[in-house]
């Protein structure tokens, strides 16, 4: 019975996850699944048996994230004399595995491979549960792109990868994706002052992706945003020599909303119509960089002084959502003065969620309490926790004015609710007359856990989309 295909007895563990469970965190327990399971580089079979069948969504994400495709290290592994047609070989000539390293790769022989599957005390479940593998293999994916180097993952890698998403799809024949993209000069002569700016001084052009999967007669559509900085020095506000390390993750709202886009369409948007907005950039340094005290024209109409340059994703964020709230409508399927129904937007945005709502919760603030509360039950459905900021734009507006401007970018006040105010920018250059839902999501301290990418942010969009496997 445990025996592979050679004859030779497999290694079986058994773990039993704890029995502590607070309210504010997911009855699912994914930090204790994924922390019982990581740390192996073999392909493994993993069989949950959940006390509750509604676990086993996020169950299935938990285990994603103790398996990342991305590695590269080289010592002990057998170099060949040639790279042969099954890998890949980076710019710098270092050999890259195949669904390890290699980004347009969907997961090679060097990369450990998990099968999953679920019971209860009643027996296994299978009718329904093969879409999870989809879920967590998404995770990993998200996962990966955050894990990439910047060196690997530049503005014009992330196109091919949402690019190449929407070709996965459609070749599957699973949708129609409507693809645009958007970049260097063409942002500029487009309006989108805040993106371009943020991204005009980087060698590599940035960028706004945009997907849409549109079914026949979709009554309700649903637009996700993402922030993609690839790489964020602080710009002219230059970070320290220990703040910047790691800032490859300021992509990871965008590499969750990608995945989960793909992971949506894949498994089932319930006839929702799904839009996904990257917005793509380097904050780079140099004669071309966005200078504090430059003013920068949104998408929106708004004007923007800037103050601290280390501050842009808020910046592309509001040209993002300007963008999706659009009227006339910008987003294909939509009549020329409709806009999505619920608006997410997911960033690694602040320090201070880190210091609001610490590692493992993200914070979110909402215009509606049914979002804010849907965000809640989807968080603990899905192991995606999430906790609440206010949301009291006529508090936050003050922390931004300026003399010569709109706005500015930055606070005057740096204690006094510094993520909600991040967050209430991006909110003041949605269009006037949006009427639907909207949820902030920043996942500044859940994105990045151990120097490695969690893929956060997959389950939770899964969950508020009411995805198959991720219902109550």
């Amino acid at each position: 019975m445990f025996t592979g295909a050679d004859g030779k007895p497999s290694t079986i563990v058994a773990a039993v996850l704890p029995e502590a469970c607070s309210r504010h965190a997911s009855p699912v327990r994914p930090h204790a699944i994924t922390s019982l399971v990581k740390g192996s580089s073999k392909s493994a079979r993993v069989i949950v048996v959940l006390e509750d069948e509604s676990h086993a969504g996020g169950a299935a994400l938990a285990l994603g994230r103790a398996f990342p495709l991305y590695s590269a290290k080289r010592r002990g592994v057998v170099r060949r004399k040639k790279a042969s047609a099954a890998s890949a070989v980076a710019d710098d000539g270092v050999e890259v595995a195949p669904g390890a390293d290699d980004p347009d790769s969907s997961g090679g022989s060097s990369a450990p491979v998990m099968q999953i599957s679920f019971a209860t005390r009643d027996g296994p479940l299978a009718a329904g549960y093969e879409n999870l593998q989809v879920a967590a293999d998404s995770v990993r994916r998200a996962a990966m792109l955050v894990d990439l180097p910047p060196n690997t993952l530049t503005t014009t890698a992330f196109v091919g990868e949402a690019l190449a998403a929407a070709q996965r799809l459609e070749a599957d024949g699973k949708a129609v994706i409507t693809s645009s993209v958007i970049s260097g000069e063409d942002l500029k002569a487009g309006g989108y002052g805040f993106l371009y700016g943020v991204g005009q001084c980087a060698e590599e052009p940035p960028a706004l992706v945009v997907l849409s999967h549109v079914p026949v007669g979709a009554a309700k559509s649903v637009c996700v945003v993402g922030k993609g900085i690839v790489y964020d020095t602080g710009g002219l506000s230059l970070k320290t020599k220990d703040g910047m390390p790691g800032m490859k993750a300021d992509m990871g709202g965008a590499a969750a909303a990608l995945a989960a886009f793909e992971a949506a369409v894949t498994i089932g948007t319930g006839g929702q119509a799904l839009h996904l907005v990257l917005c793509l950039a380097e904050n780079a340094i140099g004669s071309k960089a966005v200078r504090n005290d430059d003013v920068l024209t949104c998408l929106s109409g708004l004007t923007c002084e800037i103050n601290n340059s280390d501050a842009e994703g808020r910046l592309v964020l509001a040209d993002g959502v300007a963008h999706a709230t659009s009227i006339p409508s910008r987003l294909p399927g939509l009549r020329e003065s409709q806009q999505p129904d619920l608006l997410i937007d997911m960033a690694t945005l602040t320090g201070a969620q880190l210091m609001a709502t610490g590692k493992r919760h993200a914070a979110v603030v909402s215009n509606l309490e049914e979002v804010e509360r849907a965000a809640v039950d989807a968080g603990r459905l899905s192991g995606d926790t999430v906790h609440p900021l206010p949301f009291v734009p006529e508090w936050y507006q003050a922390e931004f004015d300026s003399k010569v401007a709109d706005m500015k970018n930055s606070v005057k006040d740096r204690s006094n609710a510094q993520a909600s105010c991040a967050a209430n920018f991006i909110y003041e250059h949605i269009h006037e007359d949006f009427k639907g839902g909207w949820l902030h999501v920043d996942l500044a301290g859940p994105a990045w856990s151990e120097e490695r990418g969690t893929g956060f942010g997959v389950g939770l969009t899964l969950a508020m989309l009411g995805c198959e496997g991720f219902k109550p």
